[in-house]
């Protein structure tokens, strides 16, 4: 007899879950903060940036800069980003295998919940064909009440898939979309891969993650094990 399935929903953060993106983003918003005066190194700006929207940062970003942070600017930051991400963003590597293993034992319950601007996660899961394997079944933290690490995203993603949150699983590579995972309820896996631009295993397990793995690979048997 088989065993009963864990979880009725699997939500997938995007950033770094679905594509490789945040050298590519973190690499330009530092050099439009060098250029206003707030000069770092990249692994400095991932370190402070990764996982938060950067309009939240805005009394950092005016402290360090000497600068006010106005929407004018925001908007320009937005717009070099999408363009660097239109022309060098790849996928996660093993993601869309892993996204087919998901889609054919969970047939369409599973979603994208990101902390991300819908502008850039509809660019992003076009450029890396994901767009339709996800359809309509994705999900800003920049249009809930609260983004992440509040669970707003997760919480509104299950509610549309009819999930209780305690019966979904959560994919995340940040501490920040970890939190917001726990705080929703879910059972959150943390990938941390040895590549950059990722929190640290210890990091993530600290912050809640039941399992840390670091090959999509891996995913499709941690979901069926359920831990």
């Amino acid at each position: 007899m088989t065993a009963p399935r864990r979880f009725d929903a699997i939500l997938f953060d995007c950033d770094g879950v679905l594509v490789d993106s945040e050298p590519i983003t973190q690499r330009v918003l530092r050099d439009l903060l060098a250029a206003r005066g707030w000069e770092m190194t990249l692994e400095e700006c991932m370190r402070l940036f990764i996982g938060k929207m950067v309009r939240d940062q805005r009394d950092a970003i005016e402290r360090h800069t000497g600068k006010p942070f106005t929407e004018e600017w925001l908007q320009q930051f937005y717009a070099a980003r999408n363009r660097a991400l239109d022309a060098e963003l790849l996928p996660i590597p093993h993601i869309h295998a892993a996204i087919a293993a998901v889609r054919a034992g969970w047939g369409e319950r599973f979603a994208c919940a990101s902390g991300a601007d819908r502008a850039k996660i509809d660019l992003q899961l076009r450029k890396v064909d994901l767009a339709e394997a996800f359809g309509s079944r994705v999900f800003s933290g920049h249009e809930m009440p609260r983004s992440k690490p509040a669970p707003d995203v997760y919480l509104a993603a299950a509610a549309s898939l009819g999930a209780d949150p305690a019966r979904c699983a959560v994919v995340e590579d940040t501490v920040t979309g970890t939190t917001a995972g726990v705080a929703a309820g879910a059972t959150v896996f943390g990938y941390s891969p040895s590549a950059y631009g990722h929190d640290a295993a210890e990091a993530l397990r600290a912050a809640g993650a039941v399992r840390v793995f670091g090959d999509m690979r891996e995913l499709e048997g941690l979901l069926a094990q359920g831990f």
